[in-house]
């Protein structure tokens, strides 16, 4: 080679040699080996973050805002940019931060001076070794020249994404373990992260996460490209250190307030307050989509739908208008639904929706997650992948009719029938098959009760005034028991719309006389 001073295979060494960051690029396989490493020490809980930042009340945390000129790469090509959240409030403490890029794996120090604070009290008492809690993606996903917030991770395992348009809502975590149980459950963190550099103009990125609990370690890691949906694929290695009596995976987090289907709380004007109104579930084995609207309930409830083979579930916002909210400020007809598809199968188990009784639209009181069939030992290791997309609600593909809201009031009484001790449940569905029929189709409703239920009566009429074929249902629980029902629409027998399923308990207060 003329002029390089070198033979070819002096040269060959100097190029090996020359870019180490390209011959031992930081990948998956390294933040596998930490978690195997971690999994085999005791649990060490995070160094907390200082008192007078944990204690800070949320509007006061609220006040420390993030410069956005001092996100990374901003001066830079990337499309991508990353802004930093402190600890404080909530956010009980610190996670390592990593950039890795052509050059190797660096690790990202604190600077005091990214912030705004509230008042010079509050920001000369910040440590300059603090530390980021977390740190919020941006994108331009409304055109060239606006950075639009799109993913956040912050806080135990969890994190939040939108699509083009939307305000955050539910959240995705890393892991759920024992949710629901009477022995309390447990909230691993991710303690550290590590942020590759997009290619300039890339439309994809990807991070790496490394969680601990007392019970598992995991490694993470995450391909995100943001968009009209965000779509996430997700891969984590698990290493279980002791016996886990309820995994969660994929699990998803919302808010349910209350809605169509539910009493409206005393003195509430807005005609409904939820991140969510219904778990949608795809049972590949079957084919079946099954629907089941939220609820708000009085006591803790879970509910498990077993699947075979599943293909999909989610906890899905399908009231997108305004005035079923009338929240100009929430603007809860633009938050987010969260989707999840297995990847290579994740045999047979049950989709898991936990139900906790909330009196304040503050709570996330809604957990949706994927419990297996195969009991999770101490020492065990693990690893599954999937898809997440945070979007609309067209998200799941759903090919049928959806059931589009949900009514339920006294059986006994005026527009309810005159059964005591009764129910009657109105289920309008809409869409996709149901778009072509005529008005006098011979659409037939087809209900079953569960134990001890009596459906009383059920049939289907079409609205014309709502463009909806409406189902309605007289059903009354055996005393004391809860009255759960599943119901769709067919055509000459086949099925036309997905299975809505309920599930009421037997103290709600729907009734003006309950026995």
């Amino acid at each position: 080679m003329k002029g390089s001073g070198l033979p070819i295979t002096g040269l060959i060494v100097f190029l090996l040699l020359g870019f180490p960051a390209q011959a031992n690029a930081f990948g998956f396989a390294d933040v596998v080996a930490k978690a195997e490493a971690l999994a085999g020490k005791d649990y060490q809980a995070p160094t907390p973050a200082p008192e007078f930042l944990r204690t800070l009340s949320y509007p006061d945390y609220q006040s420390i805002r993030f410069k956005p000129e001092a996100s990374l790469w901003r001066s830079g090509r990337s499309r991508f940019q990353v802004m930093m959240i402190p600890p404080g409030s909530f956010y009980a403490h610190a996670v390592k931060l990593n950039v890795v890029d052509s050059e190797g794996v660096h690790p990202l120090a604190f600077d005091k001076t990214d912030f705004d604070y509230p008042n010079p009290e509050l920001a000369k008492r910040i440590p300059a070794d603090l530390g980021y809690a977390g740190f919020k993606l941006t994108y331009p996903l409304a055109g060239q020249g606006v950075q639009n917030q799109f993913l956040v991770f912050g806080g135990a395992s969890y994190f939040r994404g939108v699509g083009a348009g939307q305000h955050f809502g539910l959240s995705g975590r890393g892991i759920a373990i024992d949710t629901g149980l009477p022995s309390g459950e447990e909230f691993p963190s991710f303690t550290e992260f590590w942020l590759e550099r997009p290619a300039a103009g890339s439309d994809t990125m990807v991070v790496f996460g490394l969680l601990n609990g007392p019970s598992l370690t995991g490694a993470y890691r995450f391909e995100i490209r943001p968009g009209e949906s965000t779509r996430m694929q997700v891969t984590a290695e698990l290493f279980f250190r002791e016996d886990i009596r309820q995994l969660g995976l994929a699990p998803l987090t919302s808010m349910f307030y209350y809605g169509d289907n539910t009493e409206r709380p005393r003195g509430e004007w807005r005609p409904q307050v939820h991140d969510s109104d219904g778990l949608l579930v795809h049972d590949g084995d079957s084919g079946e989509w099954l629907w089941r609207p939220l609820l708000n309930p009085s006591q803790l409830q879970l509910s498990f739908h077993q699947v075979t083979q599943l293909e999909g579930f989610g906890l899905i916002q399908r009231d997108q208008k305004f005035h079923q909210f009338e929240d100009s400020e929430a603007r809860y007809d633009l938050r987010p639904s969260a989707w999840v598809q297995p990847r290579e199968g994740w045999g047979p188990g049950s989709v898991v929706l936990v139900e906790i009784p909330s009196g304040a639209e503050t709570n996330d009181n809604i957990v949706a997650f994927w419990k297996p069939d195969q009991l999770v030992k101490g020492g065990e290791r693990r690893r599954f992948e999937y898809a997440l997309d945070f979007g609309g609600p067209q998200i799941t593909g759903h090919p049928s009719g959806r059931a589009i809201q949900t009514f339920v009031g006294d059986g006994n009484r005026t527009g309810g029938g005159d059964e005591a001790g009764a129910y009657r449940f109105i289920v309008d569905f809409q869409g996709k098959t149901l778009d072509a029929l005529r008005s006098d189709a011979a659409v037939v409703s087809q209900v079953t009760g569960g134990d001890g239920v009596e459906v009383i009566e059920h049939f289907v009429e079409y609205i014309e005034a709502r463009d909806a074929w409406r189902l309605s249902i007289l059903a009354r629980p055996a005393a004391g028991k809860p009255l759960n029902l599943r119901g769709y629409l067919s055509l000459d027998n086949q099925p036309l719309t997905e299975t809505w399923t309920y599930s009421l308990a037997p103290s709600t207060g729907l009734r003006a006389n309950p026995e």
